[in-house]
């Protein structure tokens, strides 16, 4: 294969037309004759250059209502001939084909016509078939032919023409970018019309889980990150090309460029505030809460998640599921705080966040829709639904009364926040709360009783008082969440004995019974959810 191709024939046909005329007198200043379909050729010719149209080169029209252009024999095989061979050079001289050298193509907006909401059979018609053909064509003979699908690549194409046509490493470049173009699009398409089929047969569907033979989901890299978990690896985001919003997608409002560990912390804080109806602050590190509260407004839930655990709160990760006002950002400013990630933010309260050049500002839409969520093993992956406090045991109307007295109002109102809360927790996972607002955590500990123990621990250590009083012991009047059931009775003993008034946890031990009568003989309530909620 030869290093460079001139380009002297050139079939242009486009529907989104950023840049066609500035592209097209590039290719007619280098002596290229270009040829073109529909729309595409009139705008060409309406600045200036002159341009054939396909239907000339064919000798036949346009039909079906554009649907048929470019699908003829006179188009293929002046893009498919390989020109090393001399059969196929013969073979158009006797067909009197000539050899097209450059295809400028992209495709109708199938995704963008699902997005608006279009009818099943406006969306039908917006699946692209002659320009695929042609890309997939022109990707092939990449030897001899050079694909463009992009607008942002025509200023590469200026330059190469300048210099006598693409290399060969740049038209395998391109055709790799064409591929991936038209793989993306089949997708965009397969999956949508499964989600079409899904719907009619809904009633015969056995599982959430998805048919990844159907599913075939896209992933667009968005930048690479200056290294991964750890300094020695390397990383990168990336988009589900037919998802919007989420927290891949979020828009940087300031700070310095975000890391691996910013992303993971990020979506676990996300994670955790929106749990929540109510306004919500949530700090983070490392995955798990250092603090989480709801209160009327956000700087309240902020001071209270904070006051949780300050010491923690250091270098953590702020997540506020409504907007972040200016006397929220006034209390964050002081505090070392890598990310703060919100819908939005009051004009002030921004001003003055984006005075912390090394904050993370974060401003995300909306949360993606995710159906799905998948861990890779070795050899394989993991594919679950996604755990959305879906359960009938997270509604406290579903819980049973194993011990005790009834909660009264204020007690059941926050055994509901901690059993909603304890969900962002890595197993094992204790929460404390009071008031609705976490003031002991104790996460990811081989046994339950040693997180029982660590969240009463930090609920009375790390608890602020005034200077030269003792740590408050927040554990006593507090109600305890736990994800799942308690192996013995030594975890709740553990909770009784530092003051937890109330206790709410899945049940299903086959020990069940003795936790029960401790609840029981320390006048402790006790609420059996019969739902779980793990996260590892």
């Amino acid at each position: 294969m030869s290093e460079i191709k001139p380009i002297k024939r050139a079939l242009v046909s486009v529907y989104d037309k950023t840049g066609l005329d500035k592209l097209a007198k590039s290719l007619q200043a280098a002596g290229v004759e270009i040829i073109s379909t529909g729309s595409t050729a009139h705008q060409i010719a309406a600045a200036g250059v002159e341009v054939t149209e396909v239907s000339q080169v064919t000798g036949f029209p346009e039909c079906l209502d554009g649907r048929v252009k470019t699908l003829h024999p006179l188009i293929h095989a002046g893009i498919l001939a390989n020109r090393e061979l001399p059969a196929h050079v013969a073979q158009l001289e006797e067909l009197k084909v000539t050899p097209i050298d450059l295809v400028v193509c992209n495709l109708y907006p199938f995704a963008d016509t699902v997005a608006s909401g279009a009818g099943f059979a406006d969306c039908i018609e917006k699946i692209d078939i002659g320009g695929p053909s042609m890309i997939r064509a022109a990707a092939k003979n990449h030897a001899d032919v050079a694909v463009i699908v992009d607008p942002s690549s025509y200023d590469d194409l200026a330059a190469a023409l300048q210099r006598g046509g693409f290399t060969a490493e740049e038209r395998r470049e391109l055709a790799a970018k064409a591929f991936n173009h038209t793989a993306i699009y089949d997708t965009q398409i397969s999956s949508w019309f499964a989600k079409q089929l899904q719907g009619e047969d809904a009633a015969t569907t056995s599982s959430a889980l998805p048919n990844l033979e159907e599913w075939k989901p896209q992933l667009k890299e968005l930048y690479s990150l200056r290294y991964g978990e750890n300094p020695h690896q390397e990383a990168a985001v990336y988009r589900f090309t037919d998802e919007e919003g989420g927290l891949a997608q979020a828009e940087q409002l300031g700070g310095k460029p975000m890391s691996y560990n910013n992303y993971t912390d990020a979506d676990a804080a996300w994670r955790a505030a929106t749990d929540h109806s109510e306004p919500c602050v949530a700090v983070i590190k490392h995955a798990n809460p250092c603090g989480i509260a709801v209160a009327e407004d956000v700087a309240k839930a902020h001071l209270l998640a904070h006051g949780c655990d300050p010491l923690s709160a250091y270098g953590g990760v702020i997540a506020c599921n409504r907007e972040v006002t200016l006397k929220m950002a006034q209390q964050v400013k002081p505090i070392f705080t890598e990310v703060i990630i919100a819908p939005e933010y009051e004009a002030e309260a921004l001003e003055l966040l984006q005075t912390k050049k090394n904050l993370r500002i974060l401003r995300i839409d909306a949360d993606a829709p995710v159906e799905w969520e998948f861990r890779q093993i070795s050899g394989g992956v993991l594919a679950q639904t996604r755990d959305r406090l879906q359960a009938e045991g997270d509604n406290p109307e579903n819980w049973k009364l194993a011990a005790g007295q009834v909660a009264d109002e204020q007690t059941l109102a926050d055994l509901a926040f901690a059993w909603k809360t304890v969900r962002a927790v890595k197993s094992n996972a204790i929460l404390l709360a009071k008031d609705q607002a976490t003031v002991g955590i104790g996460m990811g500990q081989v046994n339950r009783v040693d997180s029982c123990a660590l969240a009463v621990q930090r609920a009375n250590i790390l608890g602020q008082a005034p200077e030269g009083e003792a740590a408050p012991e927040r554990a006593r009047g507090s109600v305890a969440a736990s994800d799942a059931f308690f192996p013995f009775a030594d975890g709740p003993q553990t909770l009784i004995d530092a003051g937890v008034k109330a206790i709410v946890q899945p049940g299903g031990s086959i020990r069940d019974e003795e936790t029960i009568k401790a609840c029981q003989e320390a006048g402790v309530t006790l609420y059996l959810t019969g739902t779980r909620h793990f996260w590892h």
